[in-house]
């Protein structure tokens, strides 16, 4: 079995919630791993993603402790929406030049 683990970055710039996990997390840049494993006896080259991983780094409240989440990736991509539409909503009015 072969496994292939990509790495991102991402980016919330309001405090969010990330699937089922209860906790608010805070704004910042969170990084993120996805395994994939390579599907055998297919004519082609693909993979299945097994599993994502959101990092959470440690706090000047829990310092030293930082943590990791098994997360849905639809769940990841949900809350960067919900982020961004926020982001959008509370943006300021640029003033009209006439």
């Amino acid at each position: 079995m072969t496994v292939r683990t990509s790495k991102k970055t991402v980016t919330f710039a309001n405090p969010f919630t990330l699937g089922d996990f209860d906790e608010l997390l805070q704004p910042g840049t969170y990084d993120v791993e996805t395994d994939e494993e390579r599907l055998e006896g297919v004519s082609f080259e693909a993979y299945r993603r097994v599993q994502t991983l959101f990092h959470l780094p440690a706090t000047p409240a829990t310092p030293g402790r930082s943590r990791t989440l098994t997360v849905d990736p639809d769940d990841l991509e949900a809350a960067l929406a919900r982020d961004a539409a926020a982001s959008i909503q509370t943006a300021p009015e640029l003033p009209t030049v006439r």
